[in-house]
């Protein structure tokens, strides 16, 4: 696959938009949805959905995105997604809704993408990170975010030329003990509590009932891990 390289982008981003862009087509091949996100300048949002659903090239396919805006945006990407989606935010990595959103995607079970610039978003902060040194907060005004889900746009479709791309390699367990499938602390979202020491959740998996009795008191937002049906800490927003 042929990667376009726009003159001046580092190697480094240009591998990370080629793997983001992969991961798009899978995820779009498997029925997935994109949600898009940016709080402080939700035209990127609404634009990165018009380039994905209204194609400019003949012959390319629509694919589904929708662009979220609005107070709330925590409360409606969480009513929107369902597993298997993906989420994309433009901002910065101290944007507060984005944060929150990154955070709770593995419990939602969807794959995020991150654009931004200046100081990076933790390491693990986001699936994808397509990000720009450039401190200058104006820099999202400018054409280099544009440029950069444009690129994202033009491979995701490259890859849909390739049908053998399209296929994610399955998970195979090699070790003695495989974490994944023993079940060892899996993110999950309290979506409510009960009086009997039990809470409902929503995990990669779906909605589940576990015990809360180690984790103290819960209340609905709150991030968890459970394992086995029980919840065994509670992740800090920080």
């Amino acid at each position: 696959m042929t990667t376009p390289v726009h003159t001046g982008m580092a190697a480094e981003l240009a591998m990370d938009l080629a793997h983001a862009s992969l991961s798009l087509a899978q995820h779009f091949s498997d029925g997935a949805t994109m949600w898009c996100i940016a709080p402080a300048f939700s035209p990127h949002a609404q634009h990165i959905a018009v380039e994905f659903v209204h194609p400019v090239v003949v012959g390319k396919r629509a694919l589904p995105a929708v662009a979220l805006t609005g107070p709330d945006l925590v409360g409606q990407t969480r009513m929107s997604t369902r597993a298997g989606d993906v989420v994309i935010a433009c901002s910065a990595a101290d944007d507060p809704d984005v944060l929150a959103v990154m955070r709770r995607a593995d419990a939602w079970g969807v794959t995020s993408i991150w654009i931004g610039n200046g100081e990076r978003p933790p390491i693990g902060a986001a699936d994808h990170v397509l990000w720009l040194d450039d401190p200058d907060p104006m820099l999202a005004t400018t054409g280099e975010f544009v440029l950069m889900y444009h690129l994202l746009w033009e491979l995701t479709h490259v890859c849909f030329e390739h049908p053998g791309l399209l296929t994610a390699t399955p998970a195979v367990c090699t070790e003695d003990v495989c974490i994944t499938c023993s079940d060892e602390g899996r993110p999950a979202e309290v979506l409510a509590t009960g009086s009997d020491g039990t809470a409902c959740v929503r995990t990669a998996q779906g909605k589940e009932d576990v015990v809360t009795v180690l984790a103290g008191a819960l209340f609905p937002g709150d991030l968890v891990l459970i394992h086995a049906g029980m919840v065994i800490s509670k992740l800090k927003e920080g």
